[in-house]
């Protein structure tokens, strides 16, 4: 429950039992892949692969603040409205809520390199390899382990069956040839 409190990031001696609000956002493609991004060399956990995401600011709901996270370190611009909530996880002084999102038609990601070095586009399963191999960026661990089956199920219950992607494939293909 929202205290009304606020606290300076950085700053000594938060308050014991206080939490504060750290959202995320998978964001996948119809073919299943999702967006993964790399943080900037100055940041906390430097170099680690992560999804979008940050700390909510004083008064902002967790939906706005996941829309603004994504927006300032992809340019991807989403409603909040589409955003799906699959689950929270809670740590010792944050409440990680990561949402689902499908990628709007006509986004770019152009990454803001004061957050994020690298992106790329991977599979279910490339997640799951990056983070038993350890470069996903530390928080992500435990995080993945309690919510990648949530995450998962969203995604491949939005996604079309596969023997429609593969029909698609085969008219692209066959309209090509022609």
């Amino acid at each position: 429950m929202p205290t009304g409190g606020t606290f300076r990031r950085g700053d000594a001696g938060w308050p014991g039992g206080a939490f504060h609000l750290v959202v995320t956002v998978c964001v996948h493609r119809a073919d299943g892949t999702v967006l993964l991004t790399q943080r900037a060399p100055t940041k906390e956990f430097a170099f680690g692969w992560e999804f979008p995401g940050g700390s909510a600011f004083a008064g902002e709901t967790g939906r706005a603040a996941a829309c603004r996270e994504l927006l300032e370190e992809t340019n991807v611009t989403v409603e909040p409205e589409a955003l799906r909530r699959v689950g929270r996880f809670t740590e010792e002084t944050a409440l990680v809520d990561l949402f689902v999102v499908q990628e709007p038609s006509g986004s770019a990601v152009r990454a803001d390199p004061a957050e994020v070095m690298d992106w790329r586009w991977v599979s279910l399963s490339e997640v799951s390899t990056l983070r038993t191999s350890g470069v996903m960026a530390a928080p992500w661990g435990p995080r993945l382990d309690a919510l990648w089956p949530a995450v998962t199920a969203s995604i491949l219950a939005a996604s079309p069956p596969h023997r429609q992607l593969t029909r698609e494939r085969s008219t692209t293909a066959r309209a090509r040839a022609m």
